[in-house]
């Protein structure tokens, strides 16, 4: 009886648990509750000065984009809830307690201007389409100054755009880049949506009707620009193309869809309408709200502000932490004590086996010797049971010291064991943020749900030595108020088990170098010598270190600013079998320099391998991105499987945009486990761009360039410029380490593992050279983009929709002499064909591509590529401009050509 009753407990603690869980959502940010969106989080950039009319301007977008949304999804969506968090050093509003909000979580962000984008509101989006996307930026001037209504459009309608990229993962209907096409029947469209939507075409400098047209592709010169007409039939669409004009009030739908325009929209979503995205792939699709009848509600705002960082170490010192684990522990809350947590923040230190103690109450880092004193209060030997539970509410007891209640405190939870979890609905009702770390394969994994519920990371660190992964968990355990130049940056980590040297170097870039500090952790006796050499030469060795013979740590910081250049590290151990490794952090060199950072993540934190997952690894400097990097992600499992994938910024597979910053690749591994991701970023003397890299802006509110007013042309002010230069961050070389939050795989049982095909094509792009064919694709894999596919099929059509519709039934080229190379690389191909040789001049060609592997899994159908095939210009003396160009026309792509590959 007394085993069925506590069967029974557990089994009710259970349920409570899953429920809690449910009812956070999947994550822990925007909710939708009936048709109002709640838990939307605004924050605000501490460069940004305290100004309360901005808090009023703000409140006052969110209220008007309400309604907005409500016309716009067909009275089916709204703002309900919306939180404001404000800088910490603001001191004028009497504001709020923060609970979990943090800056790192925000969906919107307030800060200065973008040196890559100015004051133009833009939203970081690279996800597949219906995926929600990372943030949206405004800047204050886009806030609090009018004038720039006149080039973007009316605040609260811009907001709505944004919004559309960042909750349901649409994407932009206009294209600065192909502002006018060829369409299907030869005459030549403004890129927009809908084609309802009426203006004119006019010379960018006279103003007057444009007649420039280039003959190689018989479309309109970048002298030409649409300029739409400020009055147009009520509810045109669409607020993806032009949200400025007062009459557009919608998305465009499958009755107004602009399926041709060569726009982003149709290359990532396939040609598919926002309205349909919207309400079949987005994250709020499966809700099935349907239209609230009667007005919505107006949204409700708190304005809250986050304190300094008050964290609770909560460390596990059962039975099983005997030996190297309790070992590990130390080290790793060490380097956290030492050099992670910000200055005046507040730190405890807890420990529970199956009861629990406070080692240390909370205490102020104010300087070296405050830390230092931490560090003498870890834990460094094991005995007993265990109940995390135990452990917790000591934890939430110690943070309750401070102000007397865990509001907007944090934990820090280590365990290697398992025991009950009957405390959930305590850590969500206590309003902190429980961070939980699983230490080996036998750690409880129900400690994803307590971070997920409490809002914190999960993370999972193998127990082997000479991996740094503990250690890298604790280095990625930083908070931030938007300000990262206080943050310390992890440079690099490495280990060997065994004797021998490990050696290595780590570039220090220009934007870091303060605080820099080596430090090499060991087993048993310490290594016989280290070695760290500076660019200049400078040698520090092992008397320069500072030596802890309990926790087994050498440590040496570099004082003032370290050089900039490649440092080099040697450590000698040829006497002891055991595993050593070395960490390198630093901090940003000053106040005024943002340093480089990079975030990695999962597309996802579980899955059932139905599907594959995507890696991302965002670089970039404040917003500004970091190119031509060698980014490399390795994927650990808890039974010790291990994958390296290389993450690419090419603009093909799982990567959206080419050379946006954002390195991605797919992760198709079906086996079950918990896994743990790291991500390293090297970039080696690669100069700036030398015009060889084009980059583009995306997800953008469109600038607007003027309109047409009772057939009077008024032109806007030009916007601010914004150079070539400035779409990308000159650092140098540089290296970083990223830790991303740990996720799970598990494949229902039974089930046989998935087998994937060739990832989609969405890179596709036609040219038509006299009767010859010129495709180029980047290269798809076996498996989505690893490996090499089998076979393509390409097929063409003179009607858009029936390729669309019916891809088997288009005209079948002749590809049996196509070897497909590896995934990744540069496709081209060229052929004659009959179907080409013989169709009439002015003709409009749909090319699309399927690719196989050898199970005979197809992948899905390419993005359609689009060519015309015109009569050969022949140049004259009156045509002198273009004479050196090419005779044959060339157009853009449907849904692909944001640059050409080459």
């Amino acid at each position: 009886p007394g085993y069925i009753s506590r069967s029974i407990t557990m089994a009710s603690e259970a349920v409570a648990v899953l429920l809690l869980v449910f009812l956070s959502g999947s994550t822990f940010g925007i909710k939708l509750e009936g048709n109002g969106y709640t838990d939307v989080l605004i924050a605000i950039n501490p460069v940004v000065p305290e100004n309360p009319l901005l808090i009023e301007r703000i409140k006052e977008m969110m209220s008007n984009a309400s309604s907005v949304l409500f016309t716009a999804t067909e009275d089916k969506f709204y703002f309900e809830e919306i939180t404001i968090l404000v800088p910490p050093n603001w001191s004028q509003g009497g504001y709020g307690r923060t609970k979990t909000e943090t800056y790192e979580k925000a969906k919107i962000i307030i800060n200065e201007e973008n040196r890559a984008y100015g004051d133009q509101p833009y939203t970081l989006q690279y996800g597949q389409c219906g995926s929600e996307s990372r943030y949206i930026h405004l800047t204050t001037k886009f806030i609090l100054d009018d004038e720039l209504i006149k080039l973007y459009g009316p605040r609260d309608k811009v907001l709505v755009h944004e919004w559309a990229h960042l909750r349901w993962g649409v994407y932009d209907e206009f294209d600065d880049g192909q502002p006018f096409y060829k369409g299907a029947h030869s005459d030549i469209q403004a890129t927009r949506c809908s084609l309802e939507l009426d203006g004119k075409i006019v010379n960018r400098i006279n103003h007057t009707n444009c007649t420039h047209i280039d003959p190689n592709n018989k479309i309109y010169t970048q002298d030409c620009v649409f300029l739409a007409d400020s009055e147009q039939w009520e509810n045109t669409a669409s607020l993806m193309s032009y949200p400025s004009l007062h009459k557009v009030t919608r998305f465009c739908s499958n009755k107004t869809h602009n399926s041709e325009a060569p726009n982003a929209q149709n290359r990532m979503c396939d040609n598919r309408d926002v309205m349909d995205v919207i309400f079949t792939s987005s994250v709020d699709a499966k809700a099935n709200v349907q239209p609230l009848k009667g007005p919505h509600p107006v949204p409700r705002f708190t304005v809250m502000q986050r304190g300094q960082r008050v964290v609770c170490l909560v460390l596990d010192v059962s039975g099983s932490m005997r030996g190297s684990r309790i070992l590990q522990q130390q080290q790793a809350a060490s380097l956290f004590l030492t050099t992670i947590v910000e200055d005046h923040s507040y730190v405890g230190i807890v420990t529970f086996t199956k009861d629990a103690k406070t080692l240390k109450p909370l205490t102020v880092i104010h300087g070296e010797e405050s830390r230092t004193q931490l560090v003498r209060y870890l834990p460094s030997e094991a005995n007993g049971g265990t109940d995390i539970c135990k452990g917790l509410k000591k934890g939430f007891e110690e943070l309750r010291k401070d102000n007397g209640n865990t509001m907007g405190d944090e934990i820090i939870l280590l365990t290697d064991g398992e025991s009950e979890l009957n405390c959930a609905s305590e850590v969500k009702e206590s309003g902190a943020i429980v961070n939980t770390i699983a230490l080996g394969p036998s750690a409880n994994k129900e400690l994803k749900m307590l971070s997920e519920i409490s809002g914190g990371k999960y993370f999972y660190a193998s127990e082997n030595l000479d991996q740094t992964e503990l250690v890298n968990v604790f280095a990625s355990l930083t908070t931030t108020n938007g300000d990262l130049t206080h943050q310390t940056i992890l440079l690099d980590s490495s280990g060997m088990k065994g004797k021998g040297i490990l050696n290595g170097t780590v570039s220090v870039d220009h934007t870091i170098g303060n605080k820099t500090t080596f430090l090499v952790l060991h087993e048993s006796q310490s290594p016989e010598d280290i070695e760290i050499k500076s660019p200049s030469g400078q040698i520090y060795d092992f008397i320069d270190f500072q030596h802890s013979s309990i926790s087994k740590m050498h440590s040496l910081v570099i004082q003032g600013t370290a050089e900039t250049g490649e440092w080099t590290y040697t450590i000698k151990n040829t006497l002891s079998d055991q595993y050593i490794t070395i960490t390198i952090t630093s901090c940003a060199v000053s106040d005024a320099i943002p340093p480089v950072t990079v975030k990695a993540h999962m597309s996802q934190q579980s899955i059932d391998g139905s599907k594959p997952m995507l890696v991302y690894a965002e670089v970039n400097q404040k917003g500004v991105p970091v190119i031509l990097a060698d980014v490399m992600a390795t994927l650990k499992s808890d039974s010790g499987d291990q994958y390296q994938l290389q993450l690419l910024d090419n603009g093909a597979g799982a990567d959206a945009f080419r050379n946006d910053g954002i390195y991605s690749r797919y992760f198709t591994t079906s086996k079950n486990g918990r896994y743990n991701l790291k991500v390293k970023v090297q970039r080696k003397n690669k100069s700036k761009n030398n015009g060889q890299v084009r980059l583009k802006r995306h997800s953008v509110a469109p600038y607007v360039p003027g309109y047409v007013i009772k057939g009077k042309v008024v032109m806007n002010p030009p916007k601010p410029p914004v150079s070539e230069d400035d779409l990308q961050a000159d650092v140098g070389s540089f290296t970083r380490t990223a830790i991303g939050e740990s996720f799970s795989v598990s494949l229902p049982p039974g089930v046989p593992p998935p087998n994937f095909p060739p990832n989609k094509i969405t890179d596709l792009n036609a040219e038509i050279e006299e009767d010859k064919v010129m495709l180029t694709w980047t290269a798809p894999g076996e498996d989505m983009d690893q490996g090499t596919a089998d076979s393509y099929e390409i097929r063409v059509s003179m009607d858009l929709e029936a390729l669309r519709g019916s891809f088997s039934g288009a005209h079948l080229m002749n590809t049996s002499d196509i070897r497909p190379l590896e995934a990744g690389s540069t496709e081209e191909y060229s052929f004659l064909s009959s179907y080409i040789i013989n169709a009439e001049p002015e003709t409009v060609m749909f090319f699309a591509v399927r690719s196989c592997d050898k199970d005979s899994l197809m992948s899905d159908m390419s993005n359609v590529a689009k060519a015309t095939k015109i009569v050969p210009f022949v140049p004259t003396t009156t045509t002198i401009l273009y004479a050196n160009l090419s005779a044959i026309v060339i157009t853009g792509n449907i849904c692909s050509a944001l640059f050409k590959i080459t």
